[in-house]
């Protein structure tokens, strides 16, 4: 049973540093042989128990694991948030200067290309600079 428990630790603990998630799931394996060695399953049960909990865990845990960590926050805030927003014109938008109501906030804004974009249209955000919206 401590051999178990040693294992795991040593693998998790090993598992920390590469972060490949392999060593991780192989340690779950090990922590379920530890139950198996609690319950006096014997050596065969353990091994067995071992193999069919590592083997599980790598096939099915860690697919689904890699797949989370890889998709990356979804959750985009600050001005990156703004960028494909709709707005509302309040001022006449030029090249210059102008003025929108964006995310419920009054924005200063010039427009990206030379198009003049009267009160009260629709525009869409392009990216920001600084405190102004660079709109289409």
């Amino acid at each position: 049973m401590v051999w178990w428990l040693l294992a795991a630790f040593a693998l998790g603990a090993a598992e920390m540093a590469v972060s490949g998630l392999v060593l991780g799931m192989i340690s779950g394996g090990a922590l379920a042989a530890t139950v198996a060695a609690l319950l006096h399953g014997g050596l065969l049960v353990e091994t067995l128990v071992f193999t069919f909990v590592s083997l599980g865990l790598l096939v099915f845990v860690r697919p689904l694991a890699r797949r989370h960590l890889a998709r990356g926050p979804g959750l985009v805030s600050g001005t990156a948030g703004l960028v494909g927003a709709t707005a509302v014109v309040i001022s006449d938008v030029d090249s210059v200067n102008g003025r929108v109501k964006l995310g419920g906030e009054i924005w200063s804004a010039r427009s990206y290309d030379e198009t003049v974009h009267p009160a009260g249209t629709n525009v869409q955000v392009l990216s920001i600079d600084g405190a102004t919206a660079i709109v289409l």
